[in-house]
């Protein structure tokens, strides 16, 4: 398989290293990049797996809240700048406490939830992108409704987290959706990692040992791994990480401690996972002028 410069800079992004440590890489792996990212890990050249999607979409998380029943939903426009127009920021307002008082389960079924001015979503939505010049899009929402503690928070209009606790208070509830925004755990707890990921660490972590290392006895040996990946877990979960409010303390403790535990944990940013074409308008301007 060819090594293409763009297969290279997709490696070197996602992974930190070298660009030659990424084309080395690829070519020992015939172009897989999954296989040579963690080839990478297991030479240790790799400073992160930062597997998440390209994101480049504008818009606006907006949210509604009526005690436990809280939404999210996620409103895109093209430009940053139509996403703080005033006309945009309505809709997105308007579309939320549309959710949550329809209960709609997804973007499909809110297009036809009533504003509180009597139009449908999808009307307000033409209307909208009449009135800005640009696509507008409610593309997702998130949704709880329980008699537990709830937490909807936003950040900055961008990131928006839902949190729903057993036990505690509002304001741990609060706190916990704060620290999720920052932190993005992909997990709540220990329990919730999947298996094949704890494998698959543990298995990296061997390759980057010494033989030295390698050489120890059994225990010992299952006992650095062990640790090792213990660290790894606190860092991919809620419960493990420490909390944003109090870094002395692991989220875990601060539960404990309230007597709580929390049921579940939803976020969303904006443009999560699509890929916006950026247009190089000069470029272009000189292909039309014949110019390139």
């Amino acid at each position: 398989m060819e090594i293409t410069a763009s297969l290279v800079k997709e490696l070197r992004e996602r992974t930190g290293a070298g660009m030659m440590e990424c084309k080395k890489a690829l070519t020992e792996n015939n172009g897989d990049i999954d296989v040579s990212a963690e080839w990478l890990r297991k030479q240790g050249l790799a400073k992160a797996d930062k597997k998440a999607g390209r994101v480049a979409a504008e818009g606006r998380i907006a949210m509604a809240q009526n005690g436990s029943k809280a939404v999210l939903v996620e409103i895109n426009s093209e430009t940053d700048f139509v996403a703080k127009d005033a006309n945009f920021l309505a809709f997105a307002e308007a579309v939320a406490q549309a959710a949550l008082a329809s209960g709609a389960a997804d973007a499909e079924a809110l297009k036809n939830a009533k504003l509180a001015s009597g139009e449908t979503v999808e009307e307000a939505r033409a209307a909208v992108i009449a009135k800005v010049g640009e696509n507008v899009q409610v593309r997702r929402l998130a949704a709880i409704d329980s008699g537990n503690n709830v937490a909807a928070y936003v950040h900055g209009g961008r990131i928006g987290v839902l949190v729903e606790v057993k036990g505690g208070d509002a304001d741990l509830a609060r706190g916990l959706a704060m620290h999720v925004a920052a932190m993005n755990p992909p997990h709540i707890k220990a329990s919730d990692v999947p298996a094949d990921f704890v494998a698959k660490e543990k298995e990296i972590e061997l390759a980057k040992m010494s033989e030295k290392d390698k050489n120890k006895p059994a225990d010992i040996l299952e006992k650095i791994i062990s640790g090792k990946i213990a660290k790894i877990v606190n860092e991919v979960t809620l419960y493990g990480q420490p909390y944003v409010l109090d870094t002395n303390q692991s989220v875990e403790a601060v539960l404990k401690a309230a007597g709580a535990d929390v049921v579940s944990s939803q976020r969303l940013a904006v443009g999560e996972g699509i890929e916006k074409v950026v247009e190089d308008y000069a470029a272009e301007v000189m292909k039309q002028a014949g110019l390139a």
